[in-house]
């Protein structure tokens, strides 16, 4: 599922302080990163299933591997994950009302936090 029209595709800021600001939230990026692309991740465990907020971005300007980057933000996505084959994000997935819910405030008050240090 995408979420669309967030305010977020529209951001560019330094890496370092959107780590930052993404661990705030649970968002972790972990080893999932390229020297130009950064994913943020977190996880929802439910009775439904496991689930992956998915926050993702390109650099414009820098290197993300010496940490010196602006970054881009995309739209953000919400998948579920089966084992062992990965996370799917397909129009025909279930995901629970609540969960959606959470995410799209998580998101929101992102995009305020964001904007505060956007470039």
């Amino acid at each position: 599922m995408k979420f669309e029209n967030t305010g977020l595709e529209n951001l560019k800021t330094d890496l370092t302080r959107l780590d930052e600001l993404m661990n705030d939230y649970g968002l972790f990026r972990g080893d999932q990163w390229d020297y130009g692309r950064v994913t943020y991740d977190r996880l929802f465990d439910l009775k439904e299933g496991r689930y992956y907020l998915r926050v993702m971005g390109h650099a414009v300007d820098g290197d993300v591997g010496a940490h010196r980057a602006v970054i881009q933000l995309m739209d953000p996505l919400l998948g579920k994950h089966y084992y062992p084959h990965g996370v799917e994000y397909g129009d025909g997935e279930y995901f629970p009302k609540s969960l959606i819910s959470q995410c799209e405030k998580i998101l929101s008050n992102l995009k305020s936090e964001i904007e505060s240090i956007a470039l």
